[in-house]
């Protein structure tokens, strides 16, 4: 897909301390589309037309440090998710909206269900655990520990950037293609306008911010999240190799306890991409269901 063949509206909007870009699409009630790392809005270039026609407003932002966004820091979850929660307010809606988020958006909208639940209304996330059982995981587990292994090395300085940016942004498109079972839709125009994000000045620094705040935020002691009391939904690839499902997945209930859990197989990360005819009428359900 080209990036010129979706029809959005692209917005700017002065949040404190940010100026953020989100592109908008459709009419109906609100969803929130949440990126992850490496991407922008584009991640959502499946969801965004099918979400729309079936009655919903979407609205997708290029999280702080990414795409067109501002890329100034801090860069930790409570930043963040009252980024997204002021983006929500801007919008001139009811504050309660459906949030959608995949991997690091899908941490962060965890984050915002279960800090500031009166901005979600239901939240659906994409193979993204929930932060504490991610944090666990990862101190206690060393099958997981060694698929985290990245996060480790983006802790270095200037070697993560260079890595990022050389070759016309090469190592963000092996990034998506590596952790995909089926790479059709990361073709050459799928992955370009990620090319071109992660070469706009302070772009991949800012994103990488995020793995650096976190790694120092989590070698302190951690606060207990409170229960998320929304109508939840988890959908897995199953054969994402950067997040194994036994090792991140069970348990989620105790954190969210209306939980809906869909499994979907021979898919890696970056579900959304890889199998938009399974995941879209997974959301649409979800999402179009009475309270």
């Amino acid at each position: 897909m080209k990036l010129a063949d979706l029809k959005v509206a692209h917005h700017f909007v002065s949040l404190p301390n940010l100026r953020l870009h989100y592109v908008e699409r459709g009419e109906g009630p609100v969803v929130v589309l949440l990126h992850g790392f490496p991407e922008t809005w584009w991640s959502w270039r499946h969801q965004i037309e099918a979400l729309a026609n079936a009655g919903f407003r979407v609205i997708a932002p290029d999280l702080r440090g990414f795409g067109e966004s501002g890329t100034n820091g801090p860069y930790h979850l409570d930043t963040i998710t009252a980024d997204v929660g002021a983006l929500i307010e801007s919008l001139g809606v009811d504050r309660r909206v459906k949030i959608i988020g995949h991997d690091w958006g899908g941490a962060t909208a965890w984050h915002l269900a279960a800090h500031r639940p009166e901005f979600v209304e239901r939240l659906a996330v994409l193979n993204c655990p929930h932060p504490a059982l991610l944090r666990s995981s990862i101190l206690g587990n060393l099958r997981q520990l060694r698929r985290s292994w990245y996060m480790f090395f983006f802790q270095l300085p200037w070697l993560p950037e260079l890595a990022l940016t050389q070759n016309d942004g090469g190592e963000i498109v092996r990034m998506l293609r590596g952790v995909s079972v089926d790479r059709t839709n990361f073709s050459e125009d799928d992955v370009r306008p990620f090319r071109d994000a992660v070469a706009r000045p302070g772009v991949a620094s800012a994103m990488l911010g995020w793995y650096r705040a976190a790694i120092r935020g989590g070698l302190r002691k951690q606060k207990p999240y409170p229960l998320i009391t929304a109508q939840t939904m988890l959908v897995w690839g199953m054969s994402d190799p950067a997040l194994g499902f036994d090792d991140v997945v069970p348990g989620t209930e105790a954190h969210a306890p209306h939980l809906r859990l869909e499994r979907i197989p021979n898919a890696g990360h970056f579900v959304q991409s890889e199998r938009p005819e399974a995941v879209n009428p997974l959301l649409i359900d979800f999402l179009s269901r009475p309270l």
